[in-house]
């Protein structure tokens, strides 16, 4: 198919931008053939089927490279709380009543809602055995998406040093089957669905995971060369907690072999400079997630030191309850601003860096920037047009500024994922929309009242 008329921006090395620009991409292939403008596609390619995309800027697939995607199905649960109420006696319990089915119907809500919105390929953080982590597989494979699936490690129900911070028992799990059962997911899954699935350790952030845990994760992650990701360095507490162990963040890190190339470590809120030269000299990713740091007043990552000490940096929404949306273009527009907010200097962390953290910096994190996070020749055919001809994108004069600071998800027309056109016109064609919608609706009322939590989750404001 040939799909035309486009300003393309290809986040090639060169970062060009093509106006009036065409993509090719063969029938029965999952890659880019040629792009350049459309004139010559057509002149070269002249019987092939065409797809107009006037008026659109087509970017490269969004890479989310931090998600909860059991969690969508809890949006709007516990909005407004501190972290320890937050996670301890809302977002646990609930997890803590999932079943299987529901950690299916929250995937492909998830899943959806990323498609529709742009995001091609997403970094799934942790997902507990009770899920149903061959469910998220099966959701992925079905809905045409990319997923790098990190399945849960761990063998401790605490976090950080406090012991009221304690996990729900429903979500506790010992070395076999968090471990154990990655490398056994990972046999089964890492590579299917045409090589959209990729399976990752997803380790509990210190404080829930022993030493010995995680230097048999990390031995085993270099011996099969599966990725880690984990959140780390996220509120105060994670500070206090490496401190009482007599390190620093990144320390501990190295001391039980996380820092590598092959580590996407969430958050790190809390760092200070040695840490940040650790993660420079180590390689290790950084999945920047502004949203929700802001939301449950964890702290602003120190972004613009990160960038200047060149670490990789990716963008993540993280999950529904701390954001409320899975939107990737929205994360972008607050990623570009609330740092010039906080540094006081209008210069930092420019929209051009924005949209490299969520294309090709993220697919760098992933290990899979050789493949996707650019437009070029070679490359799968990954990537979305975004609509600009209604009223909330005009005008525009620098493509780059009208994706990451005027569109949101919901301009998004058209998204190709392995050469598929899986949403045309802002509609999901791999997946029934209104079925995915009354499943996860039932499912979350479920949830809560299976938790008791009924009361809880109802307005503040009197309801008549």
């Amino acid at each position: 198919m040939l799909f035309t008329h486009a300003t393309i921006l290809t986040l090639d090395s060169t970062r060009r931008i093509i106006t009036d620009g065409a993509i090719y991409v063969p029938r029965g292939s999952n890659r880019i053939s040629s792009l350049g403008k459309t004139a010559a596609l057509l002149a070269q390619y002249p019987d092939e089927e065409k797809y107009d995309l006037t008026g659109r800027i087509v970017i490269p697939g969004l890479v989310s490279t931090h998600m909860h995607t059991a969690q969508t199905l809890l949006r709007g649960t516990a909005d407004d709380l501190e972290l320890v109420s937050w996670l301890c006696e809302r977002i646990w319990v609930l997890q803590g009543n999932f079943t299987k089915d529901d950690g299916y119907a929250a995937a492909r809500l998830s899943i959806a809602e990323m498609l529709k919105s742009g995001t091609t390929c997403f970094l799934e953080s942790m997902f507990a055995d009770r899920y149903g982590f061959e469910g998220l597989c099966q959701a992925v494979a079905e809905s045409g998406i990319r997923g790098c699936l990190g399945k849960i490690v761990m063998d401790k129900g605490t976090y950080a040093a406090d012991d009221a911070w304690a996990m729900h028992p429903g979500l506790i799990e010992d070395r076999e089957t968090s471990l154990l059962g990655t490398v056994k997911m990972w046999e089964k899954w890492n590579g299917k669905a045409d090589d959209r699935i990729r399976v990752w350790f997803g380790a509990r952030t210190p404080g829930g995971v022993s030493d010995e845990l995680y230097r048999e994760m990390t031995a085993i992650s270099r011996e099969k060369n599966i990725p880690i990701t984990m959140h780390c360095a996220e509120v105060k507490a994670d500070r206090a907690f490496f401190g009482s162990v007599g390190h620093t963040p990144m320390t501990y890190c190295s001391s039980v072999g996380l820092l590598s190339p092959s580590t996407v470590l969430v958050h790190m809120v809390h760092l200070d400079d040695r840490d940040i030269s650790l993660l420079s000299e180590s390689g290790t990713h950084v999945a920047h997630c502004p949203t929700s740091n802001a939301k449950l007043a964890s702290g602003t990552c120190r972004v613009p030191d990160l960038q200047t000490a060149g670490v990789n940096i990716g963008l993540g929404t993280d999950g529904a309850p701390c954001n409320n949306t899975c939107d990737l273009l929205q994360e972008m527009k607050l990623a570009a601003i609330i740092h010039k907010g906080a540094s006081y200097d209008p210069t930092v962390v420019s929209a051009e860096s924005v949209l490299e953290m969520a294309t090709i910096n993220g697919a760098k994190a992933l290990g899979l920037d050789s493949e996707i996070g650019s437009l070029e020749v070679g490359k799968k055919a990954d990537f979305v047009a975004i609509d600009t001809r209604g009223v909330s994108m005009q005008p525009w004069f620098n493509p780059v500024s009208a994706v990451v600071y005027t569109a949101t998800g919901r301009d998004v027309d058209t998204v190709v994922v392995d050469g598929r056109v899986v949403v045309r016109n802002g509609e999901l064609l791999t997946m029934d929309e209104g079925q995915i919608v009354k499943e996860a609706e039932r499912r979350s009322r479920e949830v809560v009242e299976r938790a008791g939590l009924g009361e809880k989750v109802r307005p503040k404001w009197t309801v008549e």
